[in-house]
């Protein structure tokens, strides 16, 4: 049987590029995503997007039924998107709101199907961001939801964080911001080239690893900045 994955954030930049890469592959791709991604063997489309519970109910049974008790090998977790603002915006709280729900939310749920639907050995792979390793007065809110990943990368790593046996986790750490104007500047196809060797066992880091990747003249190379 080939490889199975989830993509979260399936019909983003990155998203699509991953689920396009683990096809050409030849790996059964699940995506979820508040669209569907036609080139995805299976769909999870979320239409709550105010309430986490909900949200995650709506993420939890649509994976159990398309999985069907079949676990899968990794998870990717590449659901974003990027608000800034100093404390004294007028809109500082509303787009500290909106980047909870893009990159803490979709963390949070990647990591509640984990136990019942990764398998032992599998990859967990979230997305943070090189920047919230140190203050952003200007993109507090951004900052704030990365830091949170990162945090969460490193805590469901520790052996009673209730993960499945020697499983791998790791975020990734752009050195680009994920905003529209920057996402064709983005490498999507090294970051899936590196997912993919992850997924396989090949030059992983230890587990828990914040993992930076710096990209120039085109080409992402990956460092590893953090080991639990």
């Amino acid at each position: 049987m080939s490889s199975r994955v989830i993509v979260y954030g399936g019909n983003g930049a990155l998203g699509s590029a991953c689920v396009s890469f683990f096809k050409n592959k030849g790996l059964w791709v699940c995506s979820i995503g508040s669209q569907k991604n036609s080139e995805a063997d299976a769909n999870v489309i979320l239409t709550n997007r105010e309430v986490l519970e909900e949200q995650h109910r709506e993420v939890q049974e649509g994976v159990k039924n398309v999985l069907d008790g079949v676990p899968v090998d990794g998870i990717f977790c590449t659901a974003g998107g990027w608000a800034g603002g100093k404390c004294t915006a007028k809109g500082f709280v509303r787009s500290v709101d909106s980047v909870v729900k893009q990159s803490i939310w979709p963390s949070t749920i990647a990591a509640s199907l984990c136990p019942n639907y990764l398998r032992p050995g599998g990859s967990l792979i979230l997305s943070g961001w090189l920047s919230a390793l140190h203050s952003t007065p200007g993109m507090i809110g951004y900052g704030l939801a990365k830091a949170a990943v990162h945090h969460m990368t490193s805590s469901l790593a520790d052996a009673d964080s209730g993960m499945p046996p020697n499983s791998f986790v790791a975020a990734i750490l752009p050195n680009i911001l994920d905003t529209p104007r920057n996402r064709k500047w983005m490498p999507n196809a090294d970051q899936s080239t590196l997912f993919f060797d992850w997924l396989l066992g090949k030059g992983r880091p230890k587990s828990g690893s914040l993992v930076k990747l710096v990209t120039e003249g085109g080409k992402t190379e990956s460092i590893v900045v953090n080991t639990p």
